[in-house]
């Protein structure tokens, strides 16, 4: 299977007019994965967490949007036999997994989900992000890229640039959110793994697009994964553009 990074949007994506037709064209070309191993940016916690196994109700870690975003269900099922995959291949002397079984998918795994596996029929499991180091989160997607051999999609979930200050520029796209998109872009088709994994330092605007490093922690993990088969030149855009002024580029490796 590929390892993908993409822009999760909010839960107004739905609505949009573009954006989830994209993501479902994006889904319609890939193998059909046998389940999907989602690391989004709103679980943060150490040491790494597997979520729940078993379908669960959602978690609606947003506030202030009108009712019908909290209503939204996504009853994938559980997957019991990745979350022992990943056990096995992340679990050592100093580096405990632990499972939190009535953790369920949160809006930077489901929102994307929806539109790109609406039956919700493929196993799902969420982990968490154990750290916001760079290095660290390239070297568990290195440990679980044995699992695309399996069939399974390792999806790294974030946002491109993700500084909420853009939201107060009524969907105009600041500079330094189109500087920094410009800068992924060439720094990604280059294969710069140095130049991303220090991206707050090297590239334009690096604190601007992202004053917290969350958003842009899920590159690493498929970043690790795609450098363990040798394919970090391979980096493909699939989705561009902006939404409320956020770069919402979405790449694929393999």
């Amino acid at each position: 299977m590929p390892a993908l990074y993409l822009s999760h949007g909010a839960p107004p994506l739905a609505d949009d007019p573009v954006w989830p037709a994209e993501l479902a064209a994006w889904s319609a070309g890939l193998p059909r994965p046998t389940a999907i191993l989602m690391v989004s940016a709103h679980w943060e916690e150490a040491p790494l967490a597997l979520g729940a196994t078993e379908t669960i109700p959602l978690v609606y870690d947003f506030w202030g949007f009108p009712e019908h975003y909290y209503r939204v269900r996504y009853e994938a099922p559980g997957a019991p036999a990745l979350a022992e995959s990943v056990r096995k291949l992340l679990r050592a002397p100093g580096a405990p997994v632990q499972d939190v079984p009535d953790r369920g998918l949160d809006h930077g795994a489901y929102v994307p989900l929806v539109e790109m596996y609406p039956d919700a029929d493929i196993p799902v499991l969420q982990v968490s992000l154990p750290t916001l180091d760079p290095g660290g989160l390239v070297e568990i997607g290195r440990k679980l890229a044995p699992l695309r051999e399996e069939g399974v999609l390792i999806v790294g979930s974030g946002f491109f640039t993700h500084n909420l200050a853009a939201l107060r520029h009524g969907g105009a796209v600041p500079g330094w959110s189109a500087e920094f998109d410009a800068w992924g872009r060439e720094a990604l088709a280059a294969g710069d793994v140095d130049a991303l994994l220090d991206f707050e330092h090297k590239a334009p605007a690096g604190k601007l697009a992202h004053p917290r490093t969350e958003h842009f922690a899920p590159l690493f993990v498929t970043l690790g994964a795609a450098d363990a088969a040798g394919e970090l030149g391979s980096a493909r855009g699939v989705i561009e553009g902006f939404w409320m002024g956020l770069a919402k580029r979405s790449v694929q490796f393999g």
